[in-house]
């Protein structure tokens, strides 16, 4: 018997049927500040890294252009991660994908860096941060590194029909609590498909 699809599940798999993944407003040919964040943790190709609502992103194929060996691309919508694969074709093969709610999921190895860029301020629901915090801290051992990117604090105060949580660097810390530890951030102006600005904030943290 089939189970019931998840209101969450079932909204993001709604945008990635009926717009394709480069006219999503946070589309990026190459997302230049992930990359940047995730050389500077200064781990090695062998390194393994979750990209965790990697869904239909660029990030996996500027990783595998760069040679990482070890990647996992997580994401809620099994249609985003359909999609990816069909576009990555035989460069699919090595990498690991996994459909699950980052709210619901228990990681089943630890990983050397844990990238995110846009699912955490989707967490409204305090429950739900709570689960992440633990999650991300399960996923990683002491020494792995975090890169989170959010909206800002004047950033928009919905994203794709959804509310959203605004942060800045010290507020997302804070939010994390005192196993992450930052250690850089910077700001960016993203410009969406429809030529709209949106404000981000990206962090980069050190599990402790």
């Amino acid at each position: 018997m089939n189970m019931p699809t998840h209101p969450r599940q079932a909204h993001w798999d709604s945008v990635y049927t009926t717009k394709t993944a480069e006219e999503v407003s946070w589309f990026q040919a190459r997302p230049g500040i992930s990359l940047e964040f995730i050389e500077r943790t200064g781990k090695g190709r062998d390194a393994s890294i979750i990209d965790v609502g990697g869904g239909a992103s660029r990030l996996i194929d500027a990783l595998l252009d760069e040679g990482f060996q070890q990647v996992t691309v997580l994401d809620i919508s099994p249609e985003a991660l359909a999609q990816t694969k069909e576009r990555l074709g035989e460069r699919a093969r090595p990498v690991t994908w996994i459909t699950a709610d980052i709210a619901r999921w228990a990681p089943p190895t630890k990983y050397d860096i844990w990238h995110d860029r846009a699912v955490f301020h989707f967490l409204v629901n305090p429950e739900d941060r709570e689960a992440y915090r633990e999650t991300l801290a399960a996923a990683l051992g002491r020494g792995g590194q975090a890169i989170m990117g959010t909206f800002a604090s004047d950033g928009p105060e919905r994203c794709s029909g959804l509310p959203v949580a605004r942060y800045e660097p010290e507020t997302l810390a804070a939010e994390l609590g005192p196993r992450f530890r930052l250690v850089e951030s910077a700001h960016e102006d993203h410009l969406t498909p429809s030529g709209k600005v949106q404000r981000f904030q990206f962090s980069r943290f050190v599990r402790e």
